[in-house]
């Protein structure tokens, strides 16, 4: 769990880095942490799922959109993986881009 921690605070670290920068998109700051803020959760959401191994998962966010990418083990992780990142705030829409791992 100290692990989570530190990758959350690395991560709020950065993104206290990036408010006063905008970026090449043309996104304000604001939009970089809510981005950075979301992200965050949804990856602490992701590696606190014991019962699925969902630390391999990855997830951006544009705009209150988040992309889940990478690949799981069965349809229930899939299906997880997006509940979960339903539930972070500041969450508009999940695209779901998880690809099931061929046995």
């Amino acid at each position: 769990m100290t692990s989570v921690f530190r990758m959350v605070g690395a991560l709020l670290v950065l993104v206290a880095f990036v408010a006063g920068c905008t970026s090449a998109t043309g996104k304000s700051a604001g939009h970089n942490i809510d981005d950075a803020t979301i992200t965050a959760s949804v990856k602490t959401k992701l590696v606190g799922e014991k019962a699925s191994n969902l630390t391999r998962v990855d997830v951006d966010t544009n705009n209150g959109t988040v992309y889940l990418n990478g690949t799981v083990e069965s349809a229930e992780q899939k299906s997880k993986a997006e509940q979960l990142a339903w539930q972070a705030s500041g969450v508009k829409t999940v695209v779901n881009n998880l690809q099931i791992q061929k046995r």
